[in-house]
């Protein structure tokens, strides 16, 4: 696999395993807010979009006030519960901390929020991997608008052609394409690889094979 200066990395699917945590969630706060049953498949084909757009999909259109209520709610059961399903995938930290003793440059860019983000980063070992965060709160528009990945690179004063950008869903391939940069697409993920609109640029098994 080509060798990149920058390495930008969603989180939910690609870093840790959240699909259950955010699965059961989503159960919880459309069964208290709408009364319906959500399956998987509905919850695992909108992961990495943000969570409004999310709700929204499932419950449709809410005025602020609205989603601030269920949003707050759905957080604080998050947080009550994540221990019991957050897990790094195999050969993450291990992958990050080798790219980072060759100099590289390291970046999330997610739909999740900084709060339940930094959390979970830290209890998995990761957070200290990485140079920038980039969430919701950064920018106007969203995955699979470019805006978030080009943010990332402000930040980093990256070039394009020296990036790259990991992810688990088509939002992430379309974001990193729609940004001008390489992509990356684990097969580790929920998404079934076959079926993306917007083909990446690699694909692995494995997050070694992203080391130098």
């Amino acid at each position: 696999m080509k060798e990149y200066s920058v390495y930008l990395f969603d989180a939910d699917g690609t870093l840790f395993d959240t699909a259950e945590l955010i699965y059961q969630c989503f159960v919880y706060s459309c069964k208290k807010y709408g009364n319906r049953h959500i399956t998987r498949k509905e919850v695992f084909d909108s992961i990495g979009l943000t969570l409004r757009t999310q709700f929204e999909r499932y419950l449709g259109p809410m005025e602020q006030e609205r989603y601030d209520q269920i949003q707050a709610d759905h957080m604080d059961y998050q947080m009550s519960i994540y221990t019991k399903y957050l897990h790094a995938f195999p050969g993450v930290v291990e992958t990050l901390a080798g790219l980072k003793s060759h100099d590289k440059k390291l970046g999330v860019v997610t739909s999740r929020k900084i709060k339940s983000l930094s959390v979970y980063l830290r209890e998995t070992d990761m957070y200290d991997f990485f140079d920038i965060l980039v969430t919701p709160d950064e920018t106007k528009k969203h995955k699979p608008d470019a805006e978030p990945v080009l943010k990332a690179l402000f930040m980093l004063g990256a070039q394009k052609e020296k990036a790259v950008y990991v992810g688990d869903s088509a939002y992430d391939i379309e974001c990193g394409n729609n940004a001008g940069v390489d992509t990356v697409f684990v097969n580790w993920s929920h998404t079934n690889g076959d079926l993306l609109q917007t083909a990446p640029t690699f694909r692995i098994d494995s997050m070694e094979e992203l080391c130098p």
